[in-house]
């Protein structure tokens, strides 16, 4: 071993010394021998100096003792005309008699000491006659104590806010059989993920089908928070499935806790965990998920103690330490991250009558208007230390997609009164129109991606829910361009389903080109896959909602039947690596939003 090199006080270095076993090979032995001796001595030298200091010292008032609780030993001088003498500043009143008295008061609390410590070893001694899982036993009921203590400091009663009425959960059959059909048989596919799951992954925040046990990615830490639970609540509810949603609540109101020890993600965290508990709230009105959601909502909270506000990507649950993705832009926080906490921040303050949540969310939009936008468009990252923009990279697809969607769904939310968030959406659709939004050779519309300034002619399937955005923002938007909107937006449904029709499986891939010949196709091999996602079919249902024009219903059962056909294992779904091959291998994976989202 070397030493570092020394710096004395002169401000020279002294050169390293290696002061290593190997610098006295003749004196090994007697080394190790000569320490132990030595560490023997000391420890002996200290116990017997601590038990003399404390037993042995000289009993003297004339010396100043410790404070052990004993009163009127020390008094601070007023005045020495009344039979006292005056020692250094302090009075000493009636020596004779305070000098017995304390003699007493020391020999008392001697004699306490001395019991408590006979006590201590007494009980001692009892321990060690319990077997060790007896003593194991009495460890985890103290534990459990404890734990059951901080729940109780963490259930603080909210506030009684009104439900709104629920319109629409009455499970009412189709008149159409064979849209009835079509109806049990994703039912039965919801019941086949979520039975699975029960049985294999139960508590695990998803599912590996093929494997039969529990899945977890780094979004969600080394935690099991049972994401697949609360993610699916809402659909179960919807779908009639109430064993399965009791199932579900009895779970999380046993085992859900965010007092671990556990990094995730904010926006992750946000969405499956607060929104979907927030969602199960609304639609069953039952307490346990208003209230849980409240406790991991601060929990979050943290994440915002950054210079700007904009609040780190991933957070520490139990110790609230925040910091981005090493890959983000020089450290930088993701617009679709931060801009995915509003709706739910919104309710959260509903809920609970603290204005905390509104005022973190109201604040990053705050900071937005102010900013300088390249070309109207909002670049992807943006540094929470400095406030500044980071890589200009544009997209309405990863990294940018929800910051736009709940900008229109917080107007849709204030019942059309937030005319702020409505303005920042009509804005950035603008920009996106001018500068993203193209026609390929053979008339397919689709969103590009704006990289240092020049055009990408990629669309990923995550951009593909856009297509429901434009016409979900059709009515209210600018100039009387409704129609205009509600066109783009079958546009872009078009284009999608053409990226699923245009594969083996008539299942989509993560993202797909629009260079030369090659339109609405998968290029490298490492964007052939499909994970179960839900953004086409998203797309379909807005549409089929808007129009009622029976194609997107077709589309939707066409992705539904290839689902079942190519992604159903005996365990459950699992995702598929090449979409343009005929025998895919899996990557083992359910994820939790197929249960939240694609299924319903």
């Amino acid at each position: 071993m070397t030493t570092p090199a020394l710096l004395p006080l002169s401000g020279r270095r002294l050169p390293p010394l290696n002061l290593g076993a190997s610098a006295f090979p003749h004196h090994r032995a007697t080394l190790r021998l000569s320490e132990k001796f030595i560490l023997l001595l000391i420890l002996s030298a200290f116990i017997t100096l601590c038990f003399g200091a404390f037993f042995f010292l000289p009993d003297s008032s004339k010396h100043k003792r410790f404070d052990l609780g004993l009163e009127d030993v020390l008094i601070p001088h007023v005045d020495t005309s009344k039979g006292g003498k005056n020692l250094g500043g302090f009075l000493i009143h009636g020596q004779g008699h305070d000098e017995h008295r304390h003699r007493e008061e020391e020999e008392r609390l001697r004699n306490k000491i001395r019991a408590d410590h006979e006590k201590a070893l007494e009980e001692a001694k009892e321990k060690l006659k319990k077997s060790r899982d007896e003593i194991q036993a009495e460890i985890q009921t103290e534990k459990n104590k404890v734990v059951q203590e901080l729940k109780k400091k963490d259930s603080k009663p909210l506030p009684p806010v009104p439900l709104p009425n629920l319109i629409g959960i009455n499970s009412g059959e189709p008149a159409d059989l064979d849209i009835r059909e079509k109806r049990n048989k994703v039912k039965e596919m919801m019941k086949h993920a979520w039975d699975n799951y029960r049985q294999y992954g139960w508590g695990h925040n998803e599912l590996k089908p093929i494997a039969r046990k529990g899945h977890s990615t780094n979004i969600f830490g080394n935690s099991q928070m049972g994401a697949t639970i609360v993610d699916a609540l809402d659909t179960l509810y919807i779908m009639g499935l109430h064993d399965e949603f009791r199932e579900g609540q009895e779970w999380i109101d046993k085992n859900l806790d965010f007092s671990v020890n556990s990094e995730v993600s904010v926006f992750e965290v946000n969405i499956r965990f607060i929104g979907g508990l927030l969602a199960a709230y609304y639609l069953s009105g039952q307490e346990v998920f208003k209230i849980k959601a409240v406790q991991l909502a601060g929990k979050l909270l943290p994440a915002f103690n950054t210079p700007t506000g904009i609040p780190w990507a991933m957070v520490n649950l139990k110790s609230g330490v925040g910091r981005n993705w090493g890959w983000a832009s020089a450290g930088s926080s993701i617009l679709a991250e931060f801009g995915t906490l509003h709706m739910e921040f919104v309710h959260l303050s509903y809920l609970t009558g603290d204005p905390v949540y509104y005022n973190k969310v109201m604040h990053i939009r705050k900071l937005l208007q102010k900013m300088d936008r390249p070309n109207g468009l909002y670049p992807n990252y943006l540094n929470p230390r400095t406030g500044r923009w980071g890589q200009h990279h544009t997209s309405v697809g990863g990294l940018g997609d929800s910051f736009y969607e709940y900008l229109l769904k917080a107007w849709l939310m204030s019942d059309k009164m937030d005319t702020e968030a409505r303005k920042m959406y009509d804005d950035a659709i603008e920009a996106i129109e001018k500068h993203l939004i193209r026609k390929s050779n053979g008339g397919l519309t689709f969103i590009g991606e704006w990289k240092n300034g020049h055009l990408e002619r990629k669309m990923g399937h995550l951009t593909c829910f856009a297509g429901g955005m434009f016409a979900l923002g059709a009515d209210g938007s600018r100039d009387d361009k409704a129609g205009h909107y509600l066109q783009l937006g079958a546009e872009i449904a078009h284009t999608c389903h053409e990226s699923y029709d245009r594969t083996t499986l008539k299942l989509g891939p993560e993202a797909f080109k629009f260079d030369g010949g090659v339109e609405a196709v998968a290029v490298r091999q490492n964007e052939k896959y499909y994970i179960l996602r839900p953004e086409v079919i998203e797309t379909y249902w807005y549409m089929w909602r808007f129009t009622h024009d029976p194609k997107y219903r077709q589309w939707g059962w066409e992705a539904a039947q290839a689902i079942d056909k190519y992604c159903r294992v005996s365990g459950g779904f699992s995702g598929v690596k090449d979409v343009y091959s005929s025998s895919p291998t899996y990557d083992d994976v359910q994820q939790s939003f197929f249960l939240a989202e694609t299924l319903k």
